[in-house]
């Protein structure tokens, strides 16, 4: 038996879908990247006590826990159920590969490297892709082959 979840969910082609889309992403990477700075706190500490034991060996992953939160972070809450992370989910987005299949961890993954890369290199101005595309789509959506709807378009 298939279920709902199981299918493949095309993007869909009305405009509604898309609309606010753009503000709604800036206003979810807002809270998203509170959320890690919140979930970053006991993880330090958890570094810390783990360079205590290993006698510092694991305090070479201060430099990088940020990313390393983050990433599991999108990795499980993009490459879940829910295609969307926490602050996706509470501005009413939700993520889809243009293929129709689900986002994996993997493919979650290498969009928030490539939004890191792209947003490093291009700063705000990578906003700017997503002003002339049709699904208002940015560049690093484009490399993986996903667009970002709005949850009730999918119904």
């Amino acid at each position: 038996m298939t279920l709902e979840r199981d299918m493949p969910y095309q993007a869909p082609t009305t405009d509604h879908a898309y609309s606010g889309v753009l503000s709604r992403r800036v206003m979810a990477f807002i809270v998203d990247y509170l959320l890690i700075a919140i979930l970053w706190v006991p993880a330090a500490v958890v570094v810390f006590f783990l360079g205590i034991a290993t006698l510092g060996l694991a305090f070479f992953l201060y430099p990088v826990l940020y990313f390393i939160v983050a990433g599991f972070y999108f990795g499980f809450s993009i490459g879940g159920t829910a295609q969307a992370s926490p602050g996706m989910r509470m501005f009413g987005l939700r993520m889809l590969r243009t293929d129709g299949l689900k986002i994996d961890f993997l493919t979650a993954l290498v969009h928030l490297a490539l939004f890191w890369l792209f947003n490093s290199l291009l700063t705000p101005l990578v906003l700017l892709v997503g002003l002339f595309t049709d699904r208002k789509r940015l560049l690093h959506d484009f490399l993986i082959g996903a667009v970002v709807v709005r949850e009730e378009a999918r119904y």
